[in-house]
């Protein structure tokens, strides 16, 4: 498995002790998740879109409508996110072609709670991709799009009906490559229990957090009789990551 891009954008520069250098962990924090956050510059002003995601060894993608201003370049609009990033060359608007994004993905893992403020903290994991979007077509995009779906519910694309043409029509599917990313992971106790504070006699440690799947809720215009699959209805109880 090789290492993560050692470039300077994504280099880690504080807590480089948190650093994950290897693709297996940025594989790790991927799978963990399926919504992710897509930061543009557009005149300058930044613009931050959560979306959901796919990915695969070489490729994160991400989804939207066609109407989603954030994932769309038709002609120059009054409204600066309608241009923000390409359709085919990203950014026929004010944003140029080739205009690189940062995606992010976090999750966090517990609150740590020191003896003093200053000492508190989250432990947490989280991955940074840089890179310029391409859109997708044809059975590129089919393909992304079943990686994707089953991403966020694996069975769930031989399950359900397949997309036609004209919803294929109304959807963008953006692929990111993942040549140049970064890893980093906390995790641990407070770090005060050795210093002056440890004598004050206050609690300190970890409130832990976890994401647990619900039991499925039907669509109330669900007909009696119709169970969830089993892809669907084995997730409750289970963490998300």
């Amino acid at each position: 498995m090789s290492d993560l891009s050692a470039t300077e954008r994504p280099r880690h520069r504080r807590l480089r002790e948190n650093g994950r250098t290897d693709r297996t962990a940025l594989y790790e924090v991927l799978r963990a998740g399926f919504v992710c956050h897509l930061g543009v510059v557009d005149g300058g002003v930044p613009m931050v879109v959560p979306t959901v995601y796919g990915f695969d060894a070489d490729h994160l993608y991400v989804h939207g409508s066609v109407a989603s201003r954030s994932l769309t370049t038709e002609e120059p609009s009054d409204d600066p996110a309608a241009d923000a990033i390409g359709s085919g060359s990203v950014g026929q608007g004010p944003g140029t072609a080739g205009d690189t994004v940062c995606v992010t993905v976090t999750h966090l893992d517990g609150l740590v709670l020191a003896r003093s403020v200053f000492e508190h903290g989250v432990n947490y994991r989280s991955a940074m991709v840089y890179g310029v979007p391409r859109k997708l077509e044809g059975e590129e995009k089919l393909a992304a799009l079943r990686i994707l779906t089953e991403h966020a519910a694996p069975g769930q694309w031989d399950y359900a009906r397949r997309p036609s043409r004209k919803e294929l029509a109304a959807t963008t599917i953006l692929a990111i490559s993942l040549a140049e990313a970064s890893v980093k992971v906390s995790s641990g106790p407070p770090g005060d229990g050795d210093g002056p504070d440890a004598e004050l006699g206050l609690w300190a440690g970890v409130l832990p957090l976890a994401t647990t799947w619900l039991a499925p809720a039907a669509d109330p215009l669900l007909p009696e009789g119709i169970a969830p699959p089993d892809h669907i209805d084995g997730r409750a109880g289970t963490r998300l990551s």
